[in-house]
């Protein structure tokens, strides 16, 4: 009668210990996978934040050659880049999956002399 009663306890044991090991190795998965999914997101606002400075760059660029350009579409690598020039102001949004990014440029331009004034990131 003993020995029947020791049987019940290790498997109650046992599962105890289980549940309690489930439970643990799920909390780690959870915060692992939270981890994965910011890193992810980090590296997609890196990217197109690097593509919206090549775009605000390429419209400095094109501003030189022809004063009265006013923005253009294209894509760097797989962000898609949208300038728009209006009044003196850049403004270059880049678009790379789930992230997007905008950089603001300010400038004159006086006598063929293109002035940057300010250059900053948006929201």
């Amino acid at each position: 009668m003993k020995a029947k009663n020791q049987q019940g306890q290790a498997i109650i044991t046992l599962l105890f210990f289980m549940v309690i090991s489930i439970s643990i190795i799920t909390a780690i998965s959870l915060i692992v996978l939270n981890n994965l999914t910011a890193g992810v997101n980090i590296e997609q606002g890196i990217i197109s934040y690097y593509a919206a400075e090549a775009g605000a760059e390429n419209a400095l660029l094109r501003l030189l050659r022809d004063p009265s350009y006013t923005g253009e579409n294209f894509t760097v690598d797989e962000s898609d880049v949208v300038i728009n020039v209006s009044g003196g102001t850049i403004t270059s949004t880049a678009t790379f999956e789930n992230s997007v990014r905008k950089i603001e440029v300010q400038t004159v331009y006086n006598n063929n002399v293109l002035t940057i004034l300010s250059w900053k990131e948006i929201e």
